[in-house]
């Protein structure tokens, strides 16, 4: 495990180590208690494909410890006891944990609330009268959540989505299928998109509601889990809704204003992204700098020869660049700024980059990068699937490319 934790501005510094000590202190013991159970995927994963029980009971200790320790809800409003932190701290924390674990560990993400799974600014949208139900059991890290927005014929064109919410007295009935619903197999509530008014969706104006879902509702159901990489199991699920009943205080915001709220959403996951690439890729760097420097070839460490080196020395020049315009998108949207232009060169560089530097520290690892022991394929793994995740690189030049069209051309 690295030993260190780092920050791009020192005002988050306590914070991380803090983060660093409570891994220290609660989670590490944990996985070495529990090191069959989380290595061994037949019983990390239940015949359906999901978590199993004992798995889904660990992450459950560490939400909440984290929640009691001040750690879990930190991104989740004030008004709700989270402390509302910025993209700033989002990047600087993930950025911190992802380098100290490194890949291929389940219980350390835990720690902190995920936007599509834990507190986030959509428990703030939820009708009051949910507050001390829901709310709080969502904060506490009791319960988690899931984010049903992605269909089969409706990933980077969401607005083609065709699952349907209609008023029925006070409630409404929703229909259609959800795809790539990470954590709908063990989530207690669903945060579920659906077109109520057709011509407002067609004409990209609105018409699309966000509604809090219960997933134990008749008519939820997860028919499969989709399993990546040829893994036995997975947190990524294919979801029904069919004659799903809820009431009008489920509805999450205002009526066809859902789409702004799922954007939010997507802008965090790409800072979130980030962060978490930044702090992978420096955790690979570390690890075959580290390897290179001991293993030897031909009567020398294998640092030595420039085909080793300046393999290292491209994954340092690629993390610096995207450290650094990650930090500076971050202040940006800090401090009022859209940056739509910079989020999605941020989300598309330093995905693209983690992917590359994971693959070059295997390459001058040799064969010992391929095992499990060094854990760069998972890392790889990782880096491979986040490259589609909330907006694919394709998508990413084509919104950039859509800025420059209108004359953003400024940096």
């Amino acid at each position: 495990m690295t030993a260190t934790l780092d920050s791009a501005d020192t005002d988050y510094t306590d914070l991380i180590e803090g983060i660093a000590a409570f891994v220290k202190r609660k989670v590490v013991p944990l996985e070495e208690a529990n090191r069959e159970l989380l290595e061994n995927p037949r019983l990390t994963f239940d015949e359906k494909g999901g978590y199993s029980a004992p798995v889904l009971d660990l992450m459950r200790q560490v939400r909440e410890a984290s929640a009691a320790a001040g750690y879990y809800a930190m991104f989740a409003p004030e008004e709700l006891g989270g402390e509302g932190l910025g993209a700033l701290a989002l990047f600087c924390v993930w950025e911190g944990l992802s380098h100290l674990v490194g890949p291929g560990r389940l219980l350390p993400d835990q720690v902190i609330g995920h936007w599509t799974s834990g507190p986030s600014f959509l428990l703030g949208e939820v009708h009051p009268s949910l507050r001390d139900g829901v709310v709080q059991e969502v904060m506490s890290g009791a319960a988690t959540v899931c984010f049903g927005m992605s269909e089969p014929d409706a990933g980077s064109d969401a607005w083609a989505m065709s699952t349907r919410a209609v008023r029925d007295g006070d409630s409404w009935v929703l229909n259609g299928t959800k795809q790539w619903t990470s954590n709908s197999a063990h989530g207690k509530y669903a945060f579920v998109w659906a077109v109520t008014d057709d011509q407002k969706r067609r004409d990209r104006t609105g018409g699309i509601t966000l509604f809090l879902v219960p997933t134990d509702t008749p008519g939820f159901a997860v028919d499969s889990v989709l399993r990546l990489f040829e893994h036995v199991g997975g947190n990524e699920t294919i979801l029904s809704l069919s004659d799903v009943r809820v009431p009008d205080t489920h509805v999450v915001g205002a009526v066809d204003q859902g789409f702004a709220l799922a954007l939010q959403g997507v802008s965090n996951g790409r800072m979130y992204n980030a962060g978490h690439c930044v702090g992978m890729a420096k955790w690979a760097l570390e690890e075959a700098n580290r390897y290179t420097t001991v293993r030897t070839a031909f009567g020398n460490p294998i640092a030595d020869y420039q085909g080793v080196s300046f393999q290292l020395a491209d994954c340092a020049i690629e993390i610096y660049a995207s450290k650094t315009m990650s930090v500076d998108c971050a202040r940006r949207l800090d401090r009022g700024e859209k940056a739509r232009k910079e989020l999605n060169i941020v989300k598309a560089y330093t995905t693209e980059a983690c992917f590359r530097i994971f693959d070059r520290c295997m390459q001058v690892c040799g064969g010992m990068g391929l095992t499990n022991e060094m854990r760069f394929v998972s890392g790889w793994h990782f880096a491979r699937m986040v490259r589609i995740a909330d907006g694919t690189g394709e998508v990413m030049r084509r919104n950039i490319a859509n800025s420059l069209r209108k004359g953003d051309l400024g940096f």
